[in-house]
């Protein structure tokens, strides 16, 4: 098993791996997100290939607004981690996390954050196995005007 760094080669079978994780998402406007982030100063992604297939991402930037549960600034912070199914439970998104710790780390980061739908059971089971714990829960609304 081998991890990479996004790169132009690589940004296909990346969004290929962010549709299976969002299939609501859009292809082209995934595609065109993520060229992006290959020369982002503050994001990076990470891909695990098996053989001669992708098989899971981890998606990191950093931030400097307001993060719930943070004290100080900046901030590492989880923006999408995926396993095919089929990999799962082999420990691969624990070394993914680790990465994206030390990551955030050498980029003089004391918090390590990201989140999780409150209906997303599985993600906030993975986020607790990990070593994250909750900050808050929270409701969005809206309202037409």
């Amino acid at each position: 098993m081998n991890i990479e760094i996004l790169s132009t080669d690589t940004i296909q079978p990346l969004t290929e791996l962010v549709l299976e994780l969002w299939p609501d998402c859009n292809f082209d406007e995934e595609y065109e997100y993520y060229t992006g982030v290959v020369k982002a100063e503050n994001e990076i992604c990470y891909l695990v290939r098996e053989q001669d297939r992708y098989i899971a991402f981890i998606h990191l930037s950093i931030r400097t607004d307001y993060v719930e549960g943070a004290t100080e600034s900046p901030v590492a912070y989880l923006e999408a981690i995926y396993v095919k199914p089929a990999y799962q439970t082999r420990g691969i998104g624990r070394n993914l996390v680790r990465l994206g710790e030390e990551w955030g780390k050498n980029n003089g980061c004391r918090h390590f954050a990201s989140d999780a739908e409150l209906t997303n059971l599985a993600s906030i089971d993975f986020h607790q196995k990990v070593g994250f714990t909750e900050a808050n829960r929270i409701v969005c609304f809206i309202k037409n005007l």
